[in-house]
């Protein structure tokens, strides 16, 4: 439900995934064959000065401890609100 309400109020999470704690600004919600992720900004990440940040895609089974924030943030100026591969179904999107 976290998820649900950060891509609602772009709102950024803290979430436990692959054993490193990340914050992310999640963008979209999304299926793939039965599997649910998330595409999201990971905040956490050291990018180079010349990188534009990127949304990565989370499967949500991966994730625990989401936790909602008070921070929000502005959708990244590349976002397209679509599903990543054509046979994914897109479930929600700020």
């Amino acid at each position: 439900m976290a998820l649900l309400e950060a891509v609602a109020r772009k709102r950024v999470v803290t979430a436990l995934y692959n054993g490193m704690t990340m914050k992310l600004a999640p963008h979209l919600l999304f299926e793939r064959r039965g599997d649910l992720f998330v595409s999201a900004w990971n905040m956490s990440k050291n990018w180079r000065r010349e990188d534009e940040p990127k949304l990565g895609h989370f499967k949500l089974d991966g994730m625990a401890e989401v936790a909602l924030t008070e921070e929000s943030f502005e959708p990244l100026p590349s976002f397209a609100p679509a599903a990543p591969r054509a046979d994914d179904t897109l479930v929600m999107a700020i």
